[in-house]
């Protein structure tokens, strides 16, 4: 099991930058993949940006260039620096995380993000 609490949402002017944060309850290094998610009002959940275990990452085509994720295995965070943001990027952003173990999702509450044009 872990336990996945979000921060550093906010409101941010188009152009700017906000950073992500996701503290997970156990290391990292015994999650199989972390990620974040976004949802926007009226529509559906979609992958943004994810890391495996290994380092891989894999982005949204929309967010690409944009935004980096990453690990802190020392503090077992997972990041999302996000740059250039837009309005269209306003949404609850939410932090995933999948152990094979146990074949089990889990997720955060979520952070709001609102970007203003």
């Amino acid at each position: 099991q872990v336990q996945l609490v979000e921060s550093g949402g906010g409101l941010v002017q188009a152009g700017g930058s906000l950073r992500l944060s996701c503290a997970a309850s156990r290391s990292i290094f015994s999650i199989n993949a972390m990620g974040w998610y976004r949802q926007a009002p009226g529509k559906q959940r979609e992958l943004v940006a994810a890391i495996t275990s290994a380092g891989s990452t894999d982005y949204a085509d929309s967010v690409k260039g944009r935004f980096t994720i990453s690990r802190d295995t020392a503090r077992n965070t997972v990041n999302l620096q996000m740059n250039n943001l837009k309005p269209e990027d306003t949404a609850v952003y939410y932090c995933h995380a999948f152990i094979l173990r146990y074949g089990m999702d889990y997720w955060g509450k979520g952070t709001l993000v609102t970007v203003s044009s």
